[in-house]
């Protein structure tokens, strides 16, 4: 039997994880609401996880008050982190481009103004997934799809408040639906409240993957 020696073992240890961190890739896509694009892409086999934040923008580490308050050119935005071997990222831009509306020019759904725009931020490596995805979004709406690719941005998460916020048990003393209500109450009635999937599945039918 062929011993292997103390030190080679530990070598071997640490780059395990090394070569596990390597095997994955992200992308960055901006949707509207973050809590709503975290939450439907932690459901997809193949996603490891889905971070929100800020993209696009001019500030360094903005806050969400910053971002939401205007001026500092940040999309709300979400990191995708996937296994390729799983999924790749053509099948992620045609995921994202059904699970909104890349119509709107203006915000998404309830929500208003430049930080709730759409856009993806592609490297070149990924921008022909990218473009390729947008084309086939314009082919099947055969409307215009105003979402932009843009290139790759520094990517900024948010405060761990806005984590995982849709399947939090933290309890909001105020919230616009109520007193006392968990994040998780809360994010399924401002989901549903602001038409998200009643307008996607109106857009999108059969094609829109989240849209209850």
């Amino acid at each position: 039997m062929i011993r292997t020696s103390p030190v080679l073992a530990a070598a071997l240890a640490l780059m395990a994880p090394m070569a596990q961190a390597q095997s994955t890739q992200t992308i960055t896509v901006a949707g509207g609401c973050f809590w709503c694009v975290e939450a439907d892409f932690e459901k997809v086999d193949g996603v490891i996880e889905a971070v929100s934040g800020f993209a696009g923008g001019d500030t360094s580490n903005p806050t969400y008050e910053e971002v939401t308050g205007g001026g500092t050119g940040h999309y709300e935005a979400v990191e995708i982190t996937y296994d390729p071997s799983r999924i790749d990222a053509r099948r992620l831009y045609d995921l994202f481009f059904r699970s909104i509306d890349p119509t709107d020019a203006g915000g998404q759904f309830c929500d208003r103004g430049p930080s709730y725009r759409t856009a993806i931020f592609a490297d070149a490596q990924d921008k022909p997934a990218a473009e390729a995805a947008k084309q086939a979004a314009r082919d099947a709406l055969g409307r215009e799809i105003v979402t932009p690719i843009l290139g790759d941005a520094s990517f900024y998460p948010a405060d761990a408040y806005h984590q995982d916020y849709y399947k939090s048990a933290e309890r909001l003393a105020v919230s616009s639906v109520g007193l006392f209500v968990p994040k998780s109450e809360a994010y399924k009635r401002y989901r549903e409240g602001c038409g998200r999937d009643a307008t996607v599945k109106a857009l999108w039918g059969s094609e829109a993957p989240f849209a209850k």
